[in-house]
């Protein structure tokens, strides 16, 4: 059986280089990543699965149809190259790695199936990008500490970390018919406000849309209704990641959060980047999981795992900007707001995948967790306006001469992410963005 953590290969080296357009030194996409999508190539009607090199999508149909690929790496390329990556998903690591070495031999520079592969290319910006797959489920979890912190200064001043967080891996089970791929629009979400001095609430669009950045984690292979998937094999039940925006409203969400939790103030929308970025192409970046304060309980046993403890985090820089109407007319750049890292977040994904199926849950192949707000320690790096600004007491100054306590209509926000160190090529995993429409 393959190691639960992927080990470094041929495929990390940093002086890898590949035949193809834009490859080298891409900021998201050289031959060292090799991210799973669907796309729509220009002129096709029927979406396929794809594989993002440099300024281009390799077409996987094409290049099983060219002989490009046998055994394994063939196994793991049909199950890619339909409309969904479910079936791929459910693979599991060793089919998705064979493909990935086949993938990194065919793209390198100098590799004899350039001619075969070339014809299999297709401009990425020609193509329309789509939801990697059918989601079934989703569930956001709350394992940015300093993120959860600063929410609950805001809900609960006298009590703003309830003492089950360092115990229990917080989640809740979110809404997955409304997420979707970046670059489709947000419209503004109606609901129930109350003003504090108010009597009683008002049915109406929301006054304090807020953006959340996070961390997304593509199910693969699942588990048995009734059999729970102990934390030092989680890592063979995970296919992916990618970017998410888990979009909040502020104001219905000071409504209606108590007693279940988040309802209307998230089933409105959700954001994913368009790209699988496997563990595999994550292998350099792992690290350990930062030491818990002293003074904070340890994990319960069934969260606990040595391997886990010792690679199961990563050092990942985590962006959100804001682009507002006004910016765009006058030519500005997007506006950074935040810069923060997946070293901030309290729990593993080991840990949450195996709370999650602690109780006999069982996840699907396709299925999606959030790591809920990943927020820095300090202002620089909040993942929400609501920390940032304060909720609304401090607003953010931007280029144009604007200021925003939440998100406005028109404005979009952008998330980004930046795996790098020194001795490996640096990934990244395309743009998580969407902008925001005026309510219905």
């Amino acid at each position: 059986m393959a190691p639960s953590h992927p080990a470094l290969d041929a495929t990390h080296d940093p002086a890898l280089r590949s035949w193809a357009r834009g490859a080298d030194g891409h900021a998201d996409f050289p031959i060292q990543n090799l991210p799973f999508g669907i796309f729509t190539p220009t002129g096709r009607a029927a979406p396929r699965g794809g594989v993002a090199i440099g300024d281009s999508i390799l077409d996987l149909a094409a290049a099983l149809d060219a002989g490009l690929f046998s055994g394994a790496a063939a196994e793991a390329a049909r199950a890619a190259s339909g409309e969904s990556l479910n079936g791929f998903l459910a693979l599991g690591a060793g089919p998705r790695r064979a493909l990935r070495a086949r993938l990194s031999e065919i793209l390198a520079a100098g590799s004899p199936d350039q001619r075969k592969a070339e014809a299999c290319l297709h401009p990425a910006a020609d193509c329309t990008l789509h939801l990697p797959a059918r989601i079934g489920d989703y569930t956001d979890f709350y394992v940015g500490i300093h993120h959860a912190t600063n929410v609950g200064k805001v809900f609960r001043p006298d009590n703003p970390l309830l003492p089950n967080y360092k115990y229990v891996p917080i989640g809740y089970h979110g809404r997955a018919s409304s997420i979707r791929v970046s670059g489709t629009d947000l419209r503004r979400p109606r609901g129930q406000l109350k003003a504090p001095d108010a009597e009683t609430p008002r049915f109406a669009p929301c006054e304090r849309l807020d953006y959340e950045l996070e961390l997304g984690i593509w199910i693969g292979p699942g588990n048995a209704l009734g059999e729970p998937v102990p934390v030092a094999k989680a890592e063979d039940h995970i296919a992916g990641y990618c970017l998410l925006n888990d979009w909040s409203a502020r104001d219905i969400q000071a409504w209606e959060y108590q007693p279940l939790g988040p309802f209307l103030a998230k089933n409105f929308g959700s954001t994913i980047s368009a790209w699988v970025v496997t563990p595999e192409a994550l292998a350099p970046f792992r690290i350990a999981q930062p030491a818990r304060p002293q003074g904070d309980p340890a994990p319960l046993p069934y969260l606990l795992d040595e391997a886990d403890q010792r690679r199961g985090a990563f050092d990942l820089v985590l962006e959100v900007l804001i682009s507002t109407s006004a910016m765009r007319e006058k030519g500005l750049a997007p506006h950074r707001v935040a810069l923060s890292n997946t070293r901030h977040m309290y729990w593993t994904v080991a840990q949450m995948v195996a709370h999650h199926t602690s109780g006999g849950c069982d996840l699907n192949s396709g299925d999606l967790l959030g790591s809920g707000t990943v927020s820095a320690p300090d202002a620089s790096g909040f993942g929400s306006l609501l920390e940032t600004t304060r909720a609304g007491k401090e607003p953010v100054q931007l280029p144009s001469g604007e200021t925003r306590r939440f998100l406005e209509d028109g404005d979009e926000v952008i998330l980004r992410a930046r795996a790098a160190r020194p001795g490996a090529a640096s990934i990244g995993f395309g743009e998580c963005r969407a902008r925001i429409l005026p309510a219905a």
